[in-house]
């Protein structure tokens, strides 16, 4: 079956009209605290409009979305999305060159939290605002694929209640889609106010409350400040960590709590390996910072604060941890392999994929012990099948070879190798701060253009579970079947 072009475009022209609704926000703000960008959003706005409604005018007969059309939709939406929403970065007095803005907006939308802007605090309100737009709006993007477009692939949805891999099956929290998508929403709409609420308790100004508390629920990690979130105060630092650890859990489980259900938690499986993961590392690090001279509770809030920051894909820091000692340094770069739990908007592998495989791993030892016993592996009580291990199988190894393949291009190019690895590990994985020249205390700033192109392409493909993307670039999609 051919590709369905005008039910693409029509939708891309949806998307367009969107994101320049979404662009009024900042627009706003621009006019009401007169920072001079006012003009660079309206200039934005215009361009966005004027290329929507062709799209959609043209198109706007009604024609059925085929399964194939869906790959396009969403992997080409995203992109799109990054192409237009680099406008602001351009046309404002931010500065930044076109791969730099496509960067940044890429970062944005994908909830990486990767950036190329050394300096901070020497952008716009407005501009600042619209980038943690970007990362929260990503976080409602990626609620949206893990309810109702995952499914479709075989890799997600529903399948887990759905997260954006394969796995355990929860019962749906609603029979329509529409209707779950929007639970979906109230729950991350009500994070965000809680969070928003309770860093303004802790010391945080208006501004800085509502950026932080929205790239937190996405697990972005954009900050307003150049020194990210060790620039507040430790009260601060305690309850950003809660509200990342809450943003990379699954949000079926958040909806339960939400209503009163918090014996759900700890049944789940997921939920209780992704504690212990966190837990034992936490301690881990604690214990290493202790003994190097940090007081006790400097040593926990730190370790707490960045385990728990790499673990959710999320990217804030509030210490440089290429600092610490050499186990603890390798410690986190390991933590970036994990990931948030599937149903979140955390990035990563997924604490669920680690989990069966690792549940799989024992099950076959104990095989050998008794070759004729019956062993099904089973996950959150549900038994696993084979095609659904073969399907996280194949991820993980897909995901590993991708990123030691990238890591190898960037090398080629010239790029150190503990910058390579860092840089491709922390894009693919759309964590934000990676290692060498990338690290915590750094930006992306000084790559090359192509690599930051190409570091691009590895944050889509990372946030849209890799086959979603790679579909694309073989040839049979193309042809007609």
């Amino acid at each position: 079956m051919a590709l369905n072009f005008r039910s693409i475009l029509k939708i891309f022209g949806v998307l367009l009209c969107l994101e320049a609704a979404l662009l009024t926000v900042p627009l706003l703000y621009a006019l009401l605290s007169h920072d001079g960008e006012a003009g660079a959003f309206l200039v934005s706005i215009f361009i966005l409009l004027s290329l929507a409604a062709p799209l959609w005018l043209l198109n706007r007969s009604h024609q059925k979305v085929q399964r194939r059309d869906i790959y396009l939709i969403v992997a080409g939406g995203w992109v799109l999305l990054s192409l237009l929403g680099m406008l602001p970065y351009i046309f404002g007095g931010a500065g930044l060159s076109m791969a730099d803005a496509f960067f940044e907006t890429v970062s944005g939308f994908t909830t990486t939290g990767a950036s190329v802007i050394p300096d901070i605090e020497s952008i716009s309100p407005s501009l600042l605002l619209w980038r943690s737009l970007t990362q929260w709006v990503g976080g409602m993007g990626i609620i949206v694929l893990m309810v109702a477009v995952m499914p479709i692939f075989g890799i997600g949805g529903m399948q887990l209640f759905s997260a954006e891999s394969p796995g355990v099956y929860i019962d749906k929290l609603r029979p329509r889609i529409k209707e779950t998508a929007l639970i979906m929403w109230v729950v991350y709409l009500s994070l965000t106010a809680m969070a928003f609420g309770a860093l303004l308790v802790s010391g945080l100004s208006v501004f800085d409350a509502i950026n932080h508390a929205m790239t937190t629920l996405a697990t972005g990690g954009f900050s307003t400040k150049s020194a990210s979130a060790a620039a507040f105060p430790p009260a601060a630092q305690y309850t950003l960590a809660l509200f990342m650890f809450l943003a990379a859990t699954n949000f079926a489980l958040l909806y339960a709590g939400l209503k009163g259900n918090l014996r759900v938690f700890w049944k789940h499986e997921e939920f209780r390996f992704f504690v212990r993961c966190v837990l034992v590392a936490v301690s881990f690090v604690t214990a290493y910072l202790f003994f190097a001279s940090e007081s006790l509770e400097a040593a926990f809030r730190h370790s707490l604060f960045q385990v728990v920051s790499i673990v959710t894909t999320t990217g804030l820091v509030t210490d440089d941890y290429t600092l610490w000692h050499a186990p603890v340094v390798y410690l986190m770069f390991l933590l970036m392999f994990v990931g948030g739990m599937t149903g979140s908007t955390a990035g990563g592998i997924k604490v669920m994929r680690h989990a069966v495989l690792l549940k799989s791993a024992f099950l076959e030892l104990k095989k050998q012990l008794y070759p004729d016993a019956v062993l099904p592996l089973r996950f959150n009580k549900v038994r696993v099948n084979d095609s659904i291990l073969y399907k996280v199988l194949s991820f993980v190894m897909l995901y590993i070879l991708i990123a030691v393949f990238a890591s190898v291009v960037l090398m080629v190019s010239g790029i150190s190798v503990t910058t390579s690895v860092g840089a491709v590990v922390t894009t693919l994985g759309n964590i934000g701060p990676g290692f060498g020249a990338v690290g915590p205390a750094s930006t992306f700033v000084d790559l090359p253009s192509l690599a930051k192109v190409f570091l691009s392409f590895l944050m889509i493909l990372g946030r849209l579970e890799l086959f979603t993307v790679l579909i694309l670039l073989t040839p049979y999609y193309w042809q007609r079947s």
